[in-house]
């Protein structure tokens, strides 16, 4: 019976929503693939394969668009491929459209410093851990604020991802919301 129920919702709810919309209401409740496939807006696409991990895909989505923004967001899927010199053109391309954006500056300078790692190191650096152990977060500061631990030390490839996953342009209010509902509903766990 509840089956019938969802369906019914379902078909409902398409009759007096437009995919943009559908697809926006299944970004907010965290369902990134689906928000994918409903949206048609390409870079509201993009955003959604990236938060769904999908990185290559959403660079595929972000490579079709030309603002500062979509070579932003290609150049973090870069980042989250280990395609560092590739990031840093995207960077680039960034901000030649808007050369005062600062995250984009700066993650330039992250993607060029780690593509220099790797060639100091004789190459990719393959499953090998470096840097910090965990990501910490701190329920007594507001906002839970994330911390690298051993933060002096390069990053590892998953706290990197994580870093470069939370720099995607969207709203930070609806990040967060869907962050917390989600460490809320599965506990502490969630945020290892």
């Amino acid at each position: 019976m509840r089956t019938l129920f969802a369906i019914a919702a379902l078909s409902w709810s398409s009759l007096w929503l437009t995919p943009d919309q559908q697809g926006q209401r299944a970004f907010e409740k965290g369902d990134f693939k689906t928000a994918a496939e409903q949206f048609s807006d390409p870079m509201r696409v993009g955003v959604s394969l990236y938060r769904a991990g999908e990185f290559k895909q959403a660079q595929s989505v972000f490579a079709r668009l030309d603002s500062a923004e979509a070579h932003y967001n290609r150049g973090n899927c870069f980042i989250l491929l280990g395609q560092y010199q590739d990031a840093v053109a995207s960077f680039d391309r960034a901000l030649t459209r808007r050369s005062d954006w600062t995250e984009a500056r700066d993650n330039r300078d992250l993607a060029a410093a780690r593509a220099e790692l790797l060639k100091s190191e004789g190459g990719d650096m393959g499953d090998q851990m470096i840097g910090a152990d965990k990501i910490v977060f701190d329920k007594k500061k507001d906002g839970g604020q994330e911390t690298l631990v051993d933060s002096d030390k390069p990053t590892s490839d998953d706290s990197m991802q994580a870093l470069w996953l939370r720099r995607v342009q969207t709203k930070p209010a609806d990040f967060l919301r869907n962050k917390f509902a989600y460490q809320h509903e599965f506990g502490e766990e969630a945020a290892k």
